[in-house]
């Protein structure tokens, strides 16, 4: 950064500045904020996981990410908050689901992100990842 004789900001002669991105309205901020603080919890990020390969009830969300009851119920009402998932009765079980597909493209991509590359995790811990599988 260069500064220039009146204090403010001067770019360098090589770069071309880009236009700014256009501005979205607070209230679309603040809203994405919400669902990301949503989606930033491990369990809950398991459950989209789940749900993404098929509609489940709790019992099937506990059995297969071996958490209490309670806490997948707790996570869901999170969840269902912030309108990731949908709840729909059936009979004496409600059985959930994604509202749609952009949410799960949103932790697939964050999971993906982590997984790969230098800033994901090191080789180390990924082999100890498989071997407690």
């Amino acid at each position: 950064m260069t500064v220039g004789v009146r204090g403010e900001h001067v770019h360098s002669p090589e770069r071309v500045v880009p236009a700014p991105a256009p501005a979205l309205p607070a209230r679309t901020l603040a809203a994405a904020g919400e669902l990301l603080r949503a989606l930033a919890a491990p369990v809950r990020i398991a459950i989209v996981l789940q749900l993404r390969e098929a509609d489940r009830c709790v019992h099937e969300l506990v059995e297969a990410l071996g958490v209490a009851q309670p806490l997948i119920s707790q996570h869901l009402r999170v969840l269902k908050a912030a309108g990731v998932v949908h709840g729909e009765r059936h009979g004496r079980e409600v059985v959930y689901r994604l509202v749609d597909e952009h949410l799960a493209h949103i932790v697939v991509d964050a999971v993906t992100h982590v997984d790969e590359g230098p800033r994901g995790i090191n080789e180390t811990d990924r082999t100890t990842r498989t071997e407690e599988m």
